[in-house]
């Protein structure tokens, strides 16, 4: 890996400088190809002892050369409340690797260099006392998911490996530890922001600071002044607006929409008790920790604006209020776009060139036809990605198409239907129409009881089952029919699964 140090060098004050501690006996349980290509990262080069000497680098047994080894530092609203001063408490990074020119992966996005983390390193000035450790069960967790999101072409941070040790850590009860190598195109959160305005360390040279930087790193073609600020916080809201607009659309909750896991540049980040749903429920929980439901699948569209309602405060000492105000009031027009984009795109709803006043009646209708079949779902207790994955089989020519055997309230279905085959229109090539719908509709998700099964065999030492189900997420949309047992719906105790924090 070749590494610049732009973020440890012009950013003094923004971080501390922390040394991993290692870990005994690692080992390799996971290794993302496609990841390894963004920074042409290669595995298995072996020292003059024989052994893996990027394993040791990355375990924290030897020093990475030519890294930096820094925690930043940072705030941010957790559950509604401010905590003054967070940080990474249990991630290093290492500085900023150059990226590889002739990557072709789905979230290079143009990406100049990726931050290179060691999640589970250690102890840092931020751990507020615990262990700096990941678990085994949570590093694996993180690496699914992202590798995931990532083949489903949804902005995410990366995660290049998972390192397995014998090493003893407690939570609950005694597990071992591992690290998560995560790649991301930035660490910058919303709660940098909020720590350089409201702590007696920032103020607004400080926030001047990070944003020129934040610009000259992300958005060279801003400038530095008043207009390049409020520009780039336009940009901010609509790459956030589109991130929960695919993840309202694949189905999947985050879990933990604190500010200080909200990436400035849109990507998914900060992975914990994440679940791509099941049984589709509008109001779905998957953190046994939010009994309230503040982070409930439905509530993400919400949670979205509120968190970047907290990063526009925390810039009012750079930006006017008004124009922030003006700015946020952008987020809902581009989360339905990007919502509509993508839903339309799942169900076949094509749109010709209309006149902007046709053009919003028919968002609006198209909302409502969305609206009522998220009802049926609801109403009976069907599976959201099997439901939509079953649009690539249904013959819409037919007056009574079936769209799955699971459908209780058939005339309820049925008067659905009816709106949704006058919206579809006349299909002049039923095979290319459902080919197209196969094409954005998964057939296979990251589900929590599969990640479950994994991370049990791993713990039983066979580390096979983590290996296929990666593989099989690469390639979310294709048909695998050796692997379809992976598409079934869950098994009774492996439905609604609700993880905590330190998953």
């Amino acid at each position: 890996m070749q590494f610049k140090q732009d973020y440890f060098e012009q950013l003094e004050g923004f971080y501390s400088q922390v040394y991993p501690l290692p870990i005994s006996q690692p080992h390799w349980l996971a290794w993302s190809d496609d990841a390894a290509k963004l920074i042409g990262a290669q595995r298995g080069q072996l020292n003059a002892q024989g052994d893996d000497e990027l394993l040791l680098q990355l375990s924290g047994n030897h020093a990475m050369p030519g890294a930096s080894y820094y925690a930043q530092v940072y705030s941010g609203h957790q559950f509604g409340g401010y905590s003054p001063r967070l940080g990474d408490g249990r991630s290093i990074i290492l500085g900023e690797a150059q990226a590889n020119p002739n990557a072709t992966s789905k979230t290079a996005n143009n990406a100049s260099a990726w931050d290179v983390a060691l999640k589970g390193a250690g102890p840092t000035p931020y751990s507020r006392s615990g262990d700096g450790r990941a678990v085994m069960r949570s590093a694996v967790r993180e690496f699914l998911a992202s590798e995931a999101l990532a083949a489903l072409s949804i902005p995410t941070t990366r995660a290049l490996a998972v390192i397995g040790s014998n090493l003893p850590v407690w939570r609950e009860s005694q597990e071992t530890a591992a690290i998560t190598v995560r790649l991301a195109k930035s660490h910058i959160r919303f709660g940098h922001f909020e720590y350089f305005c409201h702590s007696d360390q920032g103020g607004k040279d400080k926030l001047i600071q990070l944003l020129n930087f934040t610009i000259k790193q992300h958005y060279p073609h801003l400038t530095q002044d008043y207009q390049g600020y409020k520009t780039w916080f336009t940009q901010v809201v609509k790459d956030t607006a589109i991130l929960i607009g695919h993840w309202q659309a694949v189905g999947f909750a985050h879990g933990v929409l604190n500010t200080d896991n909200m990436s400035i540049l849109g990507d998914s980040f900060d992975f914990g008790p994440f679940a791509f749903l099941d049984t589709f429920k509008e109001d779905f929980i998957c953190n046994h920790s939010d009994p309230q439901g503040r982070y409930a699948f439905g509530q993400q569209p919400g949670i979205g604006l509120w968190n970047l309602q907290r990063l526009a405060q925390a810039l009012t000492p750079v930006i006017e209020s008004d124009d922030l105000v003006a700015v946020l009031n952008t987020y809902q027009a581009e989360l339905v776009q990007q919502y509509l984009l993508l839903m339309r795109a799942k169900m076949g709803l094509s749109v010709s060139e209309q006149t902007t006043a046709q053009a919003q009646e028919q968002d609006k209708t198209d909302l409502d036809l969305i609206g009522r079949f998220c009802h049926v779902l609801q109403h009976n207790l069907l599976d959201y990605t099997n439901t939509f994955r079953a649009f690539g089989q249904l013959d819409i020519t037919s007056v009574h198409a079936n769209i799955s055997d699971e459908i209780i309230d058939r005339p309820k279905f049925d008067d659905w239907y009816k709106s949704y085959q006058q919206r579809v229109g006349k299909v002049d090539d039923i095979d290319q129409w459902q080919a197209q719908r196969n094409s954005v509709n998964p057939k296979y998700i990251l589900r929590n009881y599969l990640a479950q099964e994994a991370i049990v065999a791993v713990e039983e030492g066979d580390n096979s089952k983590l290996l296929e189900l990666h593989t099989l997420l690469t390639q979310p949309y294709a048909e695998q029919p050796e692997l379809d047992h992976y598409a079934n719906r869950p098994p009774q105790w492996g439905q609604g699964l609700i993880m905590s924090c330190s998953s």
